[in-house]
């Protein structure tokens, strides 16, 4: 949370989340990404890198999904949801 607050204060214009939610509760993790996209509709871009597929996937207005360094699909937070590749590897099933 100290690295994202210095980030805003800086005024970037542009953050890389590097798995913000890893070790947390699911209470930690749901705030967590609420105030990453409170973050984005403040006019902030965000790249977010996160094992946490789900949740991931339902704030992302774009999606990348990588297999050993590729990218293998990609599209909208929505469409990789539906994606019955991304449900099986990745949302369990």
């Amino acid at each position: 949370m100290l690295a994202v607050g210095r980030a805003l204060m800086s005024d970037a214009q542009m953050l890389l989340l590097d798995e913000p939610s890893m070790g947390l509760s699911p209470v930690l993790v749901r705030d967590i990404f609420q105030i990453v996209v409170e973050i984005n509709k403040a006019g902030k871009t965000i790249l977010l890198v996160e094992q946490n597929a789900n949740m991931s996937l339902h704030i992302a207005s774009r999606g990348y999904v990588l297999e050993t360094g590729r990218i293998v699909l990609s599209g909208t937070g929505k469409e990789l949801m539906g994606n019955p590749r991304v449900k099986e590897a990745y949302l369990g099933g």
